[in-house]
């Protein structure tokens, strides 16, 4: 089989979609007026803000006054976290899980620095929370609950909505890190028990610096930024309208396609980890059921992640070892760590995330690629002999 150049990263980033461009487009030439502006150019314009959050909030399940247009996951989830300690005005008790994304995490500990407790939740081998736990981390100055929907390396789903439930009874205000999910799941605010929900574009074949957070009618945190009236004063600054447009219109078709997308996806998903599992001493990190239907996150014993990224990099397939907000890093994921693996096998994990456009090729000649590739680095590793068996 020839080499071939297969994205197998989608949990990074994702294509824009040629339908989403072409949305997009008017609002850098003949559609670009200031959605502020009381003129004929910018009230068309507000229109477009206007009708995109309508379809969001469609999407969604929820109320168009319920969504609110960030520059993305990041910001979303700062501005729910200080939004609600810089309410709160006083101290108080936070809790998260050990395996949230960093922008959640760095939030937390920056806010534990400044007087605020937070508890940090271990997880199983799986990478579940334990709703026994939560309950009993829950204090009387307990004021937010932060639990992603789904984790970005391992894919992993949360309970999110027997911690909503939890969260509901005890009057304690709830977000979760959607990020992952947006676009690869059904998401009904309707029925599922959160204040605050973010996410992000570019993970669903929109643009990049645009995502969106949900804020339950009721609900409410204190503005981090000054300076304007825009979106209800919770995000000032001129509207990002390409994006906005862009972000209504890839959920949109996201939406419409996720049923079928799933199914396709989980299809590829258990082929591939039917394959990478015949290779010795591989790992499957995550839930084997409760995860990402594109999704599969493996560790090779005895071998560097990054060689075989590189590796697999000059074959023409992209990967990642990890998140890639911290591929800069030489420490090994935290997600990893949580869910007990040691360092040297952590070290060794590669994430494969499907997406938009993978074929059951694309998985072939993975397969195909990857045990030589894993082969040749147990070759010159201290840890493994040629015959498989560990050096004693």
């Amino acid at each position: 089989m020839s080499r071939r150049t297969v994205y197998m990263d989608h949990s990074a980033t994702t294509p824009v979609r040629e339908e989403v461009v072409e949305a997009m487009l008017p609002f850098y030439h003949e559609l670009f007026g200031n959605p502020s502006s009381i003129h004929a150019p910018g009230r068309t314009v507000r229109r477009a803000v206007e009708e995109a959050r309508e379809k969001t909030a469609l999407a969604l399940g929820a109320e168009p006054g319920e969504i609110f247009f960030t520059a993305g996951g990041t910001e979303s989830n700062n501005i729910t976290l200080r939004g609600a300690a810089k309410k709160r005005g006083e101290p108080g008790h936070i809790i998260t899980s050990s395996i949230e994304h960093h922008a959640v995490l760095d939030v937390c500990s920056e806010l534990a620095a400044e007087g605020h407790r937070v508890t940090f939740l271990p997880v199983d081998q799986y990478g579940r929370v334990s709703i026994d736990q939560l309950q009993e981390a829950i204090t009387p100055d307990t004021f937010l609950i932060s639990i992603m929907a789904a984790n970005n390396e391992i894919g992993t789903l949360q309970p999110i909505s027997a911690i909503g439930e939890v969260a509901r009874e005890r009057k304690i205000l709830f977000h979760t890190d959607a990020v992952q999910i947006a676009g690869q799941l059904p998401i009904d605010l309707k029925k599922l028990n959160v204040d605050f929900l973010s996410l992000s574009a570019h993970k669903f074949n929109g643009p990049k610096g645009i995502g969106a957070l949900y804020v339950r009618k009721g609900a409410k945190v204190t503005p981090l930024y000054s300076g304007g009236g825009q979106e209800r004063k919770l995000r000032p600054g001129t509207e990002n309208v390409p994006g906005i447009v862009g972000l209504s219109r890839a959920m949109e078709l996201a939406v419409a396609e996720i049923k079928d997308k799933k199914k396709r996806l989980e299809a590829l998903r258990y082929k591939m980890i039917t394959g990478l599992m015949a290779i010795d001493e591989t790992i499957l990190n995550g839930h084997p059921e409760e995860r990402l239907p594109n999704n599969v996150n493996v560790s090779f014993k005895h071998v560097e992640g990054e060689a075989v990224l590189l590796s697999l990099d000059l074959e023409g397939i992209a990967a990642s070892s990890g998140s890639a907000c911290s591929s800069g890093s030489l420490d090994p994921s935290h997600v990893l760590r949580a869910i007990g693996l040691d360092h040297p096998t952590a070290h060794g994990s590669i994430r494969f995330s499907l997406g938009w456009g993978n074929t059951e090729e694309d998985v072939d000649y993975l397969l195909e690629v990857i045990p030589r590739v894993v082969n040749n680095l147990r070759r010159i590793s201290p840890t493994y002999r040629t015959n498989g068996s560990r050096k004693e």
